[in-house]
């Protein structure tokens, strides 16, 4: 017999300060800036004649405050999974862009190419690593949810890999897809294969930033 079809809406977090500082974030901890919490609430808005069986997060707060912002129900009802956070960045975080490619140039050359198998220094994972982990988490929470309709608020990495997992565009392929900042992801489960069903829809929000891999 078939599964049924479980359908995802995956949503990245709103605006930081440090998005628009085009700083990379990683596991750090950065609250939603005054824009980000607008645009939270806007997402909601727009998703509320949604009726969704759960919602995930992940437990860092730029997510868990956007989840809270969309949720009709009550916050503690929203499950937190730290395998949805944002990819390590090790020791690129904190840092700009402009910073990181100036102190370590080889490595951002690296990180910059996709290599698959470059893992950032001070704990930073792998885009192969990175990709597992997300992987691992969507099957877990659409095992528990056959047939039903999810809310998941991540992180503009997570949504990287869940589009070529989507997709099947490999790792290491340019970037030719938009990861706006709360903008609407719509994928399915099925059989055993996820699909894409509609990408970056930010027709709700008035501006959103779409900045490489810093969610």
């Amino acid at each position: 017999m078939a599964n049924p079809l479980t359908r995802l809406c995956i949503v990245r977090h709103g605006e930081t300060t440090w998005n628009a500082e085009r700083r990379l974030q990683g596991h750090l901890d950065i609250e939603l800036n005054e824009n980000g919490i607008a645009q939270a609430h806007a997402t909601g808005r727009a998703l509320s004649d949604q009726r969704f069986a759960a919602a995930y997060s992940s437990d860092l707060q730029r997510a868990r405050r956007t989840a809270a912002c969309i949720w009709p129900g009550p916050e503690d009802r929203i499950n937190t999974h730290p395998g949805l956070r944002e990819r390590h960045y090790g020791h690129f975080q904190g840092l700009t862009y402009e910073q990181a490619q100036t102190r370590f140039p080889a490595d951002y050359a690296r990180f910059l190419s996709r290599d698959a198998r470059f893992a950032f220094e001070d704990g930073g994972e792998s885009l192969t690593a990175f990709a597992a982990r997300i992987a691992a988490a969507l099957l877990e929470i659409v095992e528990r949810h056959p047939g039903e309709q999810i809310l998941i608020v991540t992180h503009g990495g997570v949504l990287d890999i869940i589009h070529r997992l989507s997709t099947g565009k490999s790792l290491d392929s340019p970037r030719d897809f938009t990861i706006p900042n709360a903008a609407l992801n719509w994928i399915t489960h099925h059989d055993g294969r996820w699909q894409l069903v509609s990408w970056g829809d930010q027709s709700h929000l008035g501006s959103a930033l779409d900045e490489l891999s810093n969610a």
